[in-house]
């Protein structure tokens, strides 16, 4: 497996573990909990090899990867039903191929607009991010 030294991803470090908990591996990457939870299930998708960009993916490693993207998304559509979902791919700092899943809710926090990346108002107890971890899993 192709790994890079300092990334946050490859070396699932402290700083990763403060930002996201581990849900499950899928087919070419793994799905994380987003501890700051201002949109109820939001998540991030990486896939499991370093690599920086979509375009560097083969066909079938990219409809892989976007086939984990969807059912992803449509586990936290099912366990959620926010109003809509938005997908964030920004990794000017963090070269890593990445997703963020971002349930959107009507009237809801940043409705209408662009996500903000950790805006650090809402974080669960662990509880909470157990049952919420689980009712993903369920809907995977």
């Amino acid at each position: 497996m192709n790994k890079s030294m300092d990334c946050l991803y490859c070396q699932r470090n402290e700083l990763q573990k403060s930002l996201m908990i581990e849900i499950c591996d899928l087919s070419v990457s793994t799905l994380f909990l987003f501890k700051e939870q201002s949109h109820p299930g939001r998540c991030v998708i990486a896939y499991k090899e370093h690599v920086n960009e979509l375009f560097e993916l083969s066909e079938a490693d990219r409809n892989a990867f976007m086939s984990d993207v969807c059912k992803a998304a449509q586990a936290i559509q099912n366990a959620f039903s926010p109003e809509k979902m938005n997908y964030g791919a920004y990794s000017d700092k963090l070269p890593h191929l990445h997703f963020h899943l971002v349930p959107k809710y009507k009237d809801g926090f940043e409705y209408g607009g662009i996500f903000e990346m950790n805006p650090q108002k809402i974080y669960l107890t662990n509880a909470e991010y157990e049952n919420t971890i689980q009712h993903i899993k369920n809907a995977l």
